[in-house]
Formats: C-alpha cells, sequence, structure tokens
C-alpha cells in the first residue's frame, strides 16, 4: 500500500500563518534587541531552549520508539520526524546567542575569570572556542542522526518495513547513548554556565526529561487534530491515546524524580557553592514561580493522569497537553531567568513575543517538513490488528 501524503491545505494556512507571526514577532525582537539588549538575550535563550527543546526530545523519543516499538510510537511517528528534521533551523537560531556570549555569560567577558580561582581552573573547558566548538559539534552529532533515522524511514515507504526497521534499531540503541551524553554537555554549556560556579550532575538529564516530556505532548497534541482527519482518521484508537496517557504520566513521574533528587542533594549538602542557586530562586517572586511549577507542573498533571478515563480520552489529553506546553515554558523561564536577574523578580513583554517570534518560524518550517512525507504508516496492519476500541 503506498502511504497517502499530508493534507497539505490546512498545513499551507498553518504554514503561511505562523511563518507571518514568526516574522512579524521577529521584527518586534529586533526592536527590543537595539533598546535592551541584555533582556533581549535573556528572553531569546528561553524560547531557543523551548522549541530546540522539542526538536530534540523529539529525536530522542523517536530512537525509543525504534528501539521498543509499540503502536503508540508508529501514530506519533511522523510528527517526531517532522521535529527532528528542523533541527538546522534550530543551529540556525544559535547564532545570535553565539555572537553575544560576553553578555550573556559572565565567563565569557574578557578578564572576568583572572580574578576569580574557581573559573580560572574551569577554563580549560568554559572559554569561547570551546563553547562554540562543542555546539558545533553537538548539531553536527544531532542532525547527522536525524538525517539517517529519516532516509532509512523512507526507504520503508519505498522498499518496505523490514531491512530499514533493522537498520533503524541499531543504530537507535548507541544513537540514544551519545545523544544523552552530547545533550547532557548542551545543557551544562547553554544553562549550567549562566551561573559558572554552580554545578550539578543530574541537570542535564533533566533538561532531557523536560524535552521529551515537552515532546510527547506536542505530539499528542497534533495526533488529536489529525484523529479526525484523512489519513489517519479511523487509526487512532482509545488503547492508543491510553497508551500515549501512561507514557505521558511515566515521564511526568521521572522529571519530577529528577527535578526534587537534585533539590534534595543539594539542600542536604548544604555546600554554599550549591545552595545559593536555590536560594535565590526560592527568594520574592521566583518562590511564586517555583510554587506554579510545582502545583500545575507536576502535582496537577500527575493527579489527573492517574485517572484511566481521562488517558483514554485523546481530546482531553490534548488539552492537558496544552497545559504542560506552557507550563514547561514556565519550568525554563524559572530555571534560566534568576541566573541573569539575580534576585530581581521580573516578566518583560520580550519574555512573551521571544517564544511566539521562534515558535512561528519553527512552526512554520516543522509544518513545511510535515507535509512533504506521508502521515499513514508503512506498517498499517500491525497498527489496524491492535487494540479493539475505537475512537
Amino acid at each position: 500500500m503506498t502511504p497517502t501524503m499530508t493534507n497539505r491545505p490546512e498545513l499551507d494556512r498553518f504554514q503561511n500563518l505562523a511563518l507571518a507571526v514568526g516574522v512579524a514577532g521577529m521584527a518586534a525582537c529586533v526592536a527590543g534587541y537595539y533598546s535592551d539588549t541584555e533582556q533581549f538575550l535573556r528572553s531569546y535563550l528561553i524560547a531557543f531552549l523551548f522549541w530546540g527543546g522539542i526538536a530534540l526530545g523529539s529525536l530522542g523519543l523517536l530512537m525509543l520508539h525504534h528501539l521498543v516499538g509499540g503502536a503508540w510510537g508508529m501514530l506519533i511517528r511522523r510528527f517526531l520526524e517532522s521535529a527532528t528534521r528542523t533541527l538546522p533551523l534550530v543551529a540556525v537560531l544559535l547564532l545570535p546567542l553565539l555572537f553575544n556570549m560576553p553578555r550573556l555569560y559572565k565567563w565569557a567577558q574578557p578578564g572576568f575569570t583572572a580574578g576569580d580561582a574557581v573559573l580560572r581552573h574551569k577554563a580549560a573547558y568554559l572559554n569561547t572556542t570551546g563553547f562554540i566548538l562543542r555546539s558545533v559539534f553537538y548539531f553536527a552529532f544531532w542532525i547527522v542522526l536525524a538525517f539517517l533515522l529519516n532516509k532509512w524511514s523512507k526507504e520503508q515507504d519505498q522498499l518496505g518495513p523490514d531491512i530499514p526497521r533493522k537498520k533503524l534499531r541499531q543504530l537507535s540503541g548507541p544513537g540514544l547513548i551519545f545523544f544523552v551524553l552530547t545533550a547532557t554537555f548542551a545543557a551544562f554549556d547553554w544553562i549550567m554556565s549562566l551561573d559558572p560556579h554552580w554545578y550539578s550532575t543530574i541537570f542535564g538529564i533533566l533538561l532531557i526529561s523536560g524535552n521529551a516530556l515537552a515532546s510527547l505532548a506536542f505530539a499528542i497534541i497534533l495526533l488529536r487534530y489529525m484523529a479526525e482527519r484523512e489519513p489517519v482518521a479511523g487509526l487512532v484508537k482509545i488503547d492508543h491515546s491510553h497508551d500515549l496517557g501512561k507514557l505521558m504520566f511515566a515521564l511526568t513521574m521521572f522529571w519530577a524524580y529528577l527535578d526534587f533528587s537534585q533539590f534534595l542533594i543539594v539542600w542536604s549538602g548544604n555546600l554554599p557553592e550549591e545552595v545559593v542557586w536555590y536560594s535565590v530562586r526560592l527568594t520574592g517572586g521566583w518562590l511564586v514561580v517555583a510554587g506554579i511549577v510545582l502545583v500545575f507542573h507536576f502535582i496537577v498533571p500527575w493527579t489527573l493522569l492517574l485517572f484511566r478515563r481521562l488517558k483514554k480520552n485523546i481530546r482531553v489529553l490534548a488539552l492537558l497537553c496544552f497545559w504542560m506546553l506552557a507550563m514547561r515554558l514556565v519550568d525554563l523561564f524559572w530555571t534560566v531567568a534568576p541566573s541573569l536577574l539575580e534576585t530581581r523578580f521580573a516578566i518583560h513583554w520580550l519574555d512573551i513575543v521571544a517564544p511566539v517570534a521562534v515558535g512561528g518560524l519553527w512552526l512554520g518550517f516543522f509544518a513545511r517538513q510535515l507535509k512533504s512525507r506521508p502521515l499513514q504508516p508503512v506498517d498499517m496492519e500491525r497498527l489496524a490488528a491492535y487494540g479493539e476500541s475505537h475512537l
């Protein structure tokens, strides 16, 4: 069976709208850059991490699916693949941060490390040349990995699933290991080095789990939209929604476990160079944001996902996913902004415009990728045979 292509007119309209919003938002960001460069960089970094995190999380989930299989992954596989093909755009979006490193990272300022014994020892790693070269390596590895996964997936459309499926599995095993390593060091570079004295060995996997959760939420929203449209209409069953809901529940618990573990280890150790990171984030307005993240990014979603009926309802699950994406952005704001604002709590208009601008460009590019490949799974019989309950 030849896979059916994606419904182009609707995606064309969405792509045009997203790009229009993105271009208008970027124009506003340019004005913000010249009026308050430091604030623009703070807001832009959060926006970059949010949308780039969805692309990276999709790459991890895609390899996980190729390793473990399951009908849940077949239904969202094209969404994940399309998201991974946006990684070249994400690499380009990193350039404004690289060109303005001294304004964003204290250690990149000339002479800043000279009077600091700790940073002098870290200078072999924390230097602008190493930062740029590592970023280039990260993206080169991720883009090559995404290219091979998409190339062999396309071969499945043309040649059948068997041989490409074996290659995809063989690549995903070691690929997932090195993906976690590179993403961990990217988290150290792009976020943790904002506080050059602070360190946490669990920080990288914490960011990876948050990205995976956001990527799954994004894919479920798309699946809900496509579930009533060809060529996906009739394929999505209650059992599929239940599986995706269970995976979201597991990722929510895993992310919360890592977040609490980091807090518990740092707080119990009570070392000045470690505790200060939380001391800033648990005072004033930042304490309110921390409470919002705790209640609405973990307690409420975790409680709702306990109910089987909710997980089996793709419509309600998609609404929860919208909320999870919003809370992911709030969580990144709480993680990144205090490092740059110190004890001062502030929300700037660029904190809203920058994610919208970057999101418009990213979603427009994503829509272009999505409509270039068929949405209907190749091994249709495996999907049709799974589950007996229809939406």
